[in-house]
């Protein structure tokens, strides 16, 4: 029996893997470098302590930047991008979907609990009972602990709860954890390791909740 719903939030709830990428591209163009989106790809849902870009610069450059006003740049540029993003299809019929069949909601990310909880304030996306973010626990995604502390929050069985993701590191952190893993490649993880999954989608809009919990019961 499937008692819990837990998703990702970059790149599955919203595809902001891209704009995050973007942001960060235009800042090393600026600095006359280049931030490949094959090396980005790597590095998509392990959290911000795997790679500090504005360490790889000053490394590259040979020299000691303005990390305050970077980061500045980098968020403003960034809002300006994320700010015009839907949430992606199917999440929301999903969500409706757990609700009507009792199933709890909760959100595991790698991500700050500032950006995570932000986001789904302004867009309005409620009902997640339990949310667990990178500044939460030690490990990020690959490791376990995310999905580990969500469900303890929720009182539920590994083996009784579905996680949604986007990314390999995600759907690896899903599967050592123990849950069900549904991997619905972003627009940046195509070419992800996908293989641990239980199930792949090119979108959770081609099948409903209640299905996929029906083919993993």
């Amino acid at each position: 029996m499937i008692r819990g719903l837990v998703f990702d939030f970059d790149g599955l709830i919203l595809d902001t893997e891209l704009p995050v990428y973007q942001a960060w591209a235009e800042i090393y163009q600026r600095h006359g470098l280049e931030l490949s989106a094959e090396f980005w790809t790597t590095i998509i849902g392990r959290g911000s302590d795997y790679f500090d870009p504005v360490a790889d610069l000053e490394q590259r450059l040979g020299l000691e930047l303005d990390r305050e006003a970077i980061q500045a740049a980098r968020r403003t540029r960034e809002m300006e991008m994320v700010m015009d993003l839907r949430v992606m299809p199917g999440v929301n019929e999903w969500r409706q979907q757990a609700t009507a069949m009792g199933v709890g909601m909760g959100v595991a990310s790698s991500s700050s609990r500032r950006w995570v909880v932000g986001h789904l304030e302004r867009l309005a996306l409620d009902g997640f009972s339990c949310i667990r973010c990178g500044d939460d626990v030690e490990r990020a995604k690959p490791a376990p602990d995310l999905y580990l502390a969500v469900l303890e929050c929720m009182g539920v069985a590994a083996h009784e709860a579905v996680a949604v993701e986007d990314s390999g590191s995600g759907v690896r952190a899903a599967k050592a954890a123990g849950l069900h893993c549904v991997a619905v490649p972003s627009s940046m993880t195509a070419g992800h390791d996908f293989a641990p999954a239980d199930l792949i989608l090119g979108s959770l809009a081609e099948v409903s909740f209640r299905e996929v919990v029906a083919r993993l019961g």
